[in-house]
């Protein structure tokens, strides 16, 4: 079986490819450009990507593709419909990211709730050493517990963030197509107008894009904090960062975006460096650990497929 791994830097250091080999000849490229992939392609059995794209121009190449494996949970980079005309199986990987997106995103609304970046800063450029007072207390901060926590997205991450909120005291609202019970379930209006901090969860879909916009950010209290853990296009980020940059939002932390990574062109370009912004590189899923979830379930995919099985199956 010929098996290629498109875009291996993707996946970070300290994770085993060779375990792939049991299934043949594996072929890593640490990236792959938009005109690189179809060539590569061309040969493959098995694909292992993250974040390449794969079209339905680009499938037009893969003379022997059996099987797509999508190192991640969402499957947004490929065209499905393509993949299920040309009977190519694709697979991707849950629930493996669950803790280690939850403890980034507890990360950012931690820091951005205590001003961390400020304070941070008075200590490391040596005010605090100038200042001869013992302590610092500006910007006032204020605690989690007692506040309301807005989900938006119940899936595994999401309630694992509702698990958390509520250990630290928070009033938990979430919002789901389709309301669980044990959870107080909301519509989107009711969970903006309402949440101190709205942590975003929820996958990118037709129905999900844009899903925060202008007149959503208008409904958020003007001190919320948001964080998006979910995919960049959930969010109109044009609309965040004005919000932003006229005062509207209290804060903002972001690890996903509509390209990435961003050009200079990009609307959080220009906010990047504020005080209540604070942004990561994509990096929430990638706990060691999580990675190392992640292929183990790709290579049980793999087998699998391999056995006639499905599992993990998309198409």
């Amino acid at each position: 079986m010929n098996i290629k791994i498109l875009d291996a830097s993707t996946l970070g250091e300290g994770v085993d490819l060779k375990q792939f080999e049991s299934f043949g000849k594996v072929e890593i490229f640490d990236t792959s450009a938009p005109d690189e992939v179809c060539e590569r392609i061309r040969d493959a059995e098995v694909l292992i990507l993250n974040k390449v794209k794969i079209t339905e121009e680009v499938l037009a190449s893969a003379e022997t593709l059996k099987l797509i494996c999508v190192a991640a949970t969402g499957y947004d980079n490929i065209d499905i419909a393509a993949c299920k005309a040309r009977g190519i199986a694709v697979c991707n990987v849950a629930g493996y990211s669950t803790h280690s997106v939850a403890q980034v995103t507890f990360s950012l609304v931690l820091a951005l709730s205590i001003h961390l970046k400020e304070y941070n800063r008075f200590v490391t450029d040596g005010s605090y050493t100038e200042s001869g007072v013992a302590n610092r207390l500006e910007p006032v901060y204020h605690e989690l517990c007692g506040k309301t926590w807005g989900i938006v997205g119940l899936g595994n991450i999401g309630k694992q963030v509702a698990r958390v909120a509520e250990a630290l005291g928070c009033k938990v609202l979430a919002n789901k197509r389709t309301p669980e019970a044990g959870y107080n379930c909301v519509d989107l209006d009711t969970l903006l107008s309402n949440a101190d901090v709205i942590t975003v969860h929820t996958p990118l879909t037709d129905a999900t894009h844009g899903l925060i916009g202008e007149a959503e950010l208008a409904k958020m209290k003007p001190e919320a904090i948001l964080v998006n853990a979910a995919r960049g296009a959930v969010l109109d980020e044009a609309a965040v960062a004005k919000a932003l940059q006229e005062g509207r939002l209290g804060a903002f932390g972001c690890d996903v975006y509509s390209t990435e990574p961003f050009g200079k062109d990009h609307p959080f370009y220009a906010i990047k460096a504020l005080d209540n912004v604070a942004l990561t590189p994509h990096m929430a899923w990638g706990a060691l650990e999580a990675r190392q979830r992640c292929l183990a379930e790709i290579h049980k995919n793999i087998t699998a497929f391999l056995n006639g099985e499905a599992r993990s199956r998309i198409v």
